[in-house]
């Protein structure tokens, strides 16, 4: 780590690549002989065009996304997209979603604004330390799409096999797995993510939709705004769009490609996962809250054996130089997000400081 930086565990917004904030930095003051930083130029402008473009193109490749799906930068992050997916999807005005944590729960309360909502699947019996069998979902004739949130947050389960939807489109909250490992996009109907996890700055979601999703005969209340296809026929320029998250992300589409892509991603995110879930195993003080076979690569939750513990413990990382530890509010004990900037040598001194501190206590 250079420049007196910290590794910061936060699940959002999260670490950005060292080198991609030096390229940030260096283009700053005058990006590409503009004259002037891409915050201040106009949305309408040739070089920004090509910003908005390359980024496109690049996550594409990236992603290996077919023709027929459509790259969509949205304002707002997820809180937007529990909106919008009922009011551009829900035809018949009923839709599945698998309930495995606060994430998928904030979708579904959403959703019933809008529609009928079937949980097919729950995992909130065992407080969502697992991802349900969804080999055999109850998915009604007239279900318009099921809904998942692949990898929950907060509680640090992911999903390692895509539900069987018996033939409706999946909709997927990638938000905090977003470009961590392959995806198969043809599987899925929608995609979408909040950036400020495995991407770039808050204040935008980038949303992947199949074309024959996109709908020109929603409600005459949906906002003009929370319309896909309004969105998609304008090139995600239909309002001035959030340039400066855009100009970041294709940043970091670029330097993962350089870096080799997703798979390179994925075979780096499990060696590094691996380093803090094989301490977890065999620690008799800490202690995973996952179930192994559903643990995410990005976000590992774990506990001591009480709350005041947990509370030492993030005092102490904080006091060595570690930032962001604590659990979310709503489950306490203690989180690592562990995302595509979080180096290796991040997750070896976290380990190394919680063995010490392990012998110490």
């Amino acid at each position: 780590m250079k420049y007196g930086r910290t590794y910061n565990f936060s699940a959002g917004p999260a670490m950005m690549p060292e080198p991609v904030l030096e390229e940030i930095a260096a283009e700053m003051m005058n990006y590409r002989g503009s004259g002037m930083c891409v915050m201040e130029m106009s949305h309408r402008s040739k070089v920004f065009e090509d910003i908005l473009a390359e980024a496109k193109a690049d996550l594409r490749k990236l992603m290996g996304i077919p023709d027929n799906y459509k790259i969509l930068f949205v304002q707002g992050g997820g809180h937007v997209q529990f909106a919008m997916v009922p009011m551009n999807l829900m035809k018949n005005g009923v839709a599945c979603y698998i309930e495995t944590g606060a994430w998928s729960q904030k979708a579904i309360k959403e959703a019933q604004k809008y529609g009928e909502v079937k949980i097919s699947a729950s995992s909130k019996d065992k407080n969502f330390s697992y991802v349900p069998d969804c080999s055999n979902l109850d998915v009604p004739a007239n279900a318009d799409y099921v809904y998942i949130c692949e990898n929950e947050t907060i509680h640090g389960t992911t999903y390692h096999k895509l539900p069987d939807t018996k033939g409706k489109v999946l909709v997927s909250d990638q938000s905090s797995m977003f470009l961590s490992r392959p995806c198969e996009v043809s599987r899925y109907g929608l995609i979408w993510g909040g950036v400020q996890k495995n991407v770039g700055p808050a204040g935008m979601a980038v949303a992947i939709i199949r074309e024959d999703l996109l709908r020109d005969d929603l409600d005459s209340k949906v906002p003009t705004y929370l319309s896909y296809k309004v969105h998609a026929d304008a090139d995600s320029l239909y309002n001035t769009p959030n340039c400066w998250a855009i100009y970041c992300c294709g940043k970091i589409f670029r330097y993962l490609l350089e870096m080799g892509g997703l798979a390179e991603m994925d075979r780096r995110n499990r060696e590094k996962a691996a380093v803090l879930y094989d301490f977890l195993d065999q620690s008799k003080l800490f202690r995973g809250t996952v179930a192994k076979e559903d643990r995410s690569l990005m976000n590992v939750p774990f506990a001591t054996p009480s709350k005041e513990q947990d509370a030492e413990v993030v005092a102490a990382t904080k006091a060595a130089g570690f930032d962001n530890l604590k659990g979310h509010r709503s489950v306490g004990g203690l989180r690592a997000s562990i995302y595509n900037a979080m180096p290796r040598e991040g997750v070896e001194a976290l380990v190394d400081f919680l063995r010490k501190y392990e012998a110490q206590h």
